[in-house]
């Protein structure tokens, strides 16, 4: 099942000029890999989690990542899978 996940888009790469130096394109690299990307206004704050994957927009969404992050951590272990 594909994950849900965040990250710098390509209009934020763009407005940046980032498009032109970096290799490729975040979002469109994640979405070509089966990611459910996922994304908020420019340069605007946004969280996705999937489980324990804890993933960002861009760096307005630094604060409310590592919070996420801290609750992940927080949370109790499950119980391992038993074999069988």
């Amino acid at each position: 099942m594909p994950r849900r996940v965040a990250a710098f888009s390509n209009a934020e790469e763009q407005a940046a000029k980032f498009d032109a130096i970096v290799p490729f394109l975040l979002e469109t690299r994640m979405r070509e890999l089966g990611a459910r990307y996922e994304s908020g206004p420019l340069w605007k704050s946004l969280t996705v989690r999937d489980g324990r994957l804890v993933t960002g927009q861009n760096p307005a969404s630094s604060a409310a990542t590592a919070q996420e992050v801290l609750k992940v951590l927080a949370e109790k272990k499950q119980a391992p899978a038993t074999k069988g």
